[in-house]
């Protein structure tokens, strides 16, 4: 047997330390500074610089990467457990060096990089003096990236990109985008689809605007490419590889996402517990009530199962090292994710009474965060459908008529097998 529901002594110190850290260190600065991602903010900036260099000392630097990159190599389960700390806070995940789009981006380069990208673009992102974008979605594409229009044709030594992309997050603060593109329409477009890194400073790449979503990034880039030339290369991995390319960065990014809204699920029932033993009311506090107790109840056993699940999933990818094994259980933290979230804040802002829906208190931007999850990475109905496709793999068609549970077939097969064995036993007497 080899079931375990606790973290070994050493790295639970240091989940200690970082907790108390983030408590107490960073999330300060997320009601003082409101963007991490702001090069330009230099008091914030160094604010944030001493702290990075504590976190380095403790080993917990961008732990999704290897020694080779500075980081420890950690799977999915270590950083599910950190990342439930670090999901606290708005900052913590720049101050760890694992904030998003970043992260990702870094194991795209990382993994598909040549020597010179990774001097030139990775080199300066993991050492904090650079912000990247990942630029994937469209606006007529909607859930479905087969639909892409964004083209790239090829010029003698140069690409040149047209087309449109948006809620591009953080383009505005970005040194290079990481760019999905079609290079060849003729063929699938899973084999015609390749990703460039391209200078946000190149001729012909513009910012149309940037949108506010309310609770969550005020930096979400409309990007218009208009005869956008790259460098040939600045290709990723090879032409026709986009699709094998992305997946470096979502599978881990869906399940990142679960690990840190843990975090906000568990803040959000903190307060709904500390607002129902704190408030009066006529009779005792607002916990004596049975509705309340109720959606304490509730919230408390979403939570949980929210969790074991994710972290299940962290542990089935290490374990199999494989995302394509692991994709029922990626897509099904991916579903439960936002339902949690939202019904879980929901009832946290509803016991707060007027106060609650005030933008004093982050329970509105923990619904609208919810909401952003159902849709990011792939909304929710994408992720429905390639659960149930997962599950039903596993089963065979049975009588069209009368299924493997109708009784009458079943009590017949029971009669002869309790008859067989009797007239063994009786044979044996």
């Amino acid at each position: 047997m080899a079931w375990d529901f606790e973290t070994d002594p050493e790295f639970q110190r240091k989940l200690d330390w970082a907790a108390e850290f983030v408590r107490t260190e960073v999330e300060p600065l997320d009601v003082l500074y409101p963007n991490p991602y702001d090069r330009t903010d230099k008091e914030a900036m160094a604010l944030m610089r001493p702290l990075k260099e504590r976190v380095k000392e403790q080993g917990l630097w961008a732990c999704h990467l290897g020694p080779e990159l500075g980081g420890q190599g950690y799977g999915q389960m270590k950083l599910a457990l950190l990342n439930e700390v670090l999901g606290t806070s708005f900052w913590a995940p720049s101050v760890f060096g694992c904030q998003a789009p970043d992260s990702g981006n870094a194991e795209i380069l990382a993994h598909y990089g040549t020597e010179e990208q990774k001097a030139k673009y990775l080199e300066p992102l993991l050492a904090g003096e650079i912000g990247s974008c990942y630029v994937m979605t469209e606006p007529t594409g909607g859930s479905d990236p087969t639909t892409f229009r964004t083209r790239a044709v090829r010029d003698g030594d140069h690409w040149v990109i047209n087309g449109e992309k948006w809620f591009n997050s953080n383009a505005q603060f970005a040194s290079f985008h990481i760019v999905m593109v079609v290079t060849n329409p003729d063929v699938s477009p899973y084999q015609g689809m390749s990703m460039f890194i391209v200078p946000a400073d190149t001729p012909g790449l513009e910012i149309v605007k940037n949108f506010h979503v309310h609770g969550f990034s005020e930096h979400e880039g409309h990007l218009r490419f208009t005869d956008v030339r790259v460098p040939a290369d600045h290709l990723l991995g090879e032409e026709g590889q986009g699709f094998i390319v992305a997946q470096t960065r979502l599978g881990g990014g869906r399940v990142h996402h679960a690990m840190r809204t843990v975090a906000l699920v568990r803040k959000a029932f903190d307060m709904m517990a500390e607002r129902a033993v704190s408030r009066p009311m006529r009779k005792g506090p607002l916990a004596g009530l049975q509705m309340t107790q109720e959606r304490i109840a509730d919230s408390w056993i979403e939570m949980e199962q929210f969790r074991l699940l994710v972290l299940r999933t962290a542990w089935r990818i290490d374990k199999e090292q494989n995302y394509l094994k692991v994709r029922k259980d990626i897509a099904a933290i991916k579903v439960a994710m936002p339902k949690v979230m939202h019904d879980i804040a929901q009832r946290a802002l509803h016991l707060h009474g007027a106060i609650g829906v005030s933008t004093d208190l982050p329970f509105v931007d923990m619904m609208n965060y919810a909401e952003v999850m159902a849709i990011a990475d792939g909304p929710t109905e994408v992720h429905k459908i390639t659960l149930a496709k997962e599950v039903l793999k596993d089963y065979a068609p049975g009588d069209p008529v009368y299924p493997s549970g109708y009784r009458p077939a079943l009590r017949e097969k029971a009669r002869e097998l309790v008859a067989e064995r009797l007239e063994h036993i009786v044979g044996n007497l």
